[in-house]
């Protein structure tokens, strides 16, 4: 499409007394005239990674068939139906990087940190903790050196009241993180969506000024309402209306944050809450994702991660329709059917939240397109039928367009314990026009993709 306006940068950044508003994309920020793709305003790629451990209940998630997904998909699946257009679900992986090193016991519950390098953890419970680069990182390389933020790492479960030694060997920091720099620098999962926000939007505040501005019911927004009135004046009605959701996307999320740092506390039963975090799993992950999403919009990152729960983790989720099933203690359901009719109910509820993120970046506009359109989300865990602690037929989804490099409404199934999950990995790199020969365990690329 060609564009008639004034031009403005797309690194335009509003800037009051300790804070700063980057700007969703505008028509006014595609010089007149111009093809979209070809200017500065063009959308980007996104890329969001999502970890949960304990597999998924056998019988659950796998479609009956290969090929195009169907209009109703699996149980623990069905809250992507209104994205299946751009889903695509992959069984048979092996995550073999799950599994301990010949002759080496423990690396079991101890390795979400391979999820997104396919690299086998170094055992050890001490500081020399040694895994891969995992893919965000490398596409954060590629694609995120202009942003404010060139990833974020996100977490919903407090890792803090752990020793240093999770068992068998292993440190926690390969449970407290799906995020490493390089094979020694793990990156620490962001829990409090306060802190997350004041990176966004704080403008280099002091920890004092922004808690006296909380006090005062200020809005981050207050000190740039002029900056604001002023280029409402000088854009199209369709950028206005555009600025005017962000904002009120900005103060809704503070909203919700000021109820968290009030509620705070009071901490839910068996769960440490820092200060700022809100009591419940339901609306702390949301408040996480809403975080993303409008990160993504003011392009201040275009990687995300998030883990959504620790190993070994004996969180219920009330608002799921298996409230009181602790998630460790039904993932060894004794393949008993009614546990694990349980255990996909906490699957489906998981799931649920995904859809949650997908349809926050459905339903925000991204130049010539939406935010889902642009972006690829991968959700998976690392190992299959739990109960039998077992790393193959793990479950994996990818949702989003990317661009067009993406083709969704699929089901890729492949043979038991053939293919590693690094393979997917490469491919994933692959569409991030990052080439690489090999990743972690990988033995080729996933053409189907």
């Amino acid at each position: 499409m060609f564009l008639s306006k004034k031009h403005i940068s797309r690194r335009t950044v509003l800037r009051g007394a300790g804070a700063m508003l980057s700007l969703p994309l505008l028509d006014a920020m595609v010089p007149a005239a111009t093809v979209l793709a070809q200017t500065a305003a063009s959308p980007k790629p996104r890329f969001v990674g999502l970890f949960v451990p304990h597999g998924m209940a056998p019988g659950y998630w796998v479609p009956e068939k290969e090929g195009a997904l169907g209009a109703e998909l699996p149980f623990n699946w069905k809250p992507l139906e209104p994205f299946t257009k751009s889903t695509t679900i992959l069984s048979g992986l092996h995550s073999r990087s799950a599994e301990p090193p010949p002759g080496v016991t423990g690396a079991d519950h101890w390795v979400a940190a391979a999820f997104m390098c396919a690299v086998k953890p170094r055992k050890t419970a001490g500081a020399d903790v040694f895994c891969g680069t995992t893919i965000d990182q490398l596409i954060a390389q590629k694609i995120g050196r202009e942003n404010l933020m060139p990833s974020m790492q996100l977490a919903v479960e407090d890792p803090g009241a752990n020793s240093s030694n999770c068992g068998e060997g292993y440190s926690c920091t390969y449970t407290n993180t799906i995020s490493w720099a390089s094979p020694s620098s793990p990156l620490p999962m962001e829990l409090n969506p306060q802190v997350v926000f004041e990176r966004m939007f704080g403008d280099g505040s002091t920890a004092e000024q922004r808690t006296a501005r909380r006090k005062r019911d200020q809005s981050i927004l207050d000190s740039l309402t002029g900056s604001l009135n002023r280029l409402r004046g000088e854009v199209s009605a369709s950028d206005k209306a555009r600025l005017d959701d962000y904002a009120q996307n900005v103060r809704e999320i503070e909203r919700r944050l000021e109820i968290a740092m009030k509620a705070s506390s009071v901490a839910p039963e068996n769960i440490e809450v820092p200060v700022g975090v809100p009591q419940t799993f339901d609306e702390h992950i949301k408040l996480q994702f809403d975080l993303l999403s409008l990160a993504f919009q003011a392009d201040i990152t275009r990687v995300g991660t998030l883990l959504f729960a620790r190993d070994l983790t004996g969180r219920t989720y009330p608002e799921s329709e298996a409230p009181t099933s602790g998630f460790h203690g039904v993932s060894h359901h004794g393949e008993d059917p009614r546990r694990i009719a349980e255990l996909s109910k906490i699957n489906q509820y998981h799931v649920k939240m995904v859809a949650y993120l997908a349809d926050r970046l459905a339903k925000t506009q991204d130049g010539d397109g939406t935010l889902l359109d642009h972006s690829l989300v991968l959700y998976g865990s690392n190992m299959g039928n739990s109960n039998q602690h077992v790393h193959y037929d793990v479950p994996h989804v990818l949702i989003g367009g990317l661009g067009g490099k993406m083709k969704g409404g699929r089901h890729i199934a492949y043979p038991t314990k053939q293919v590693p999950t690094g393979n997917l990995l490469l491919s994933v790199l692959d569409k991030y026009d990052i080439h690489q020969d090999s990743i972690g365990d990988s033995t080729g690329r996933l053409e189907a993709l």
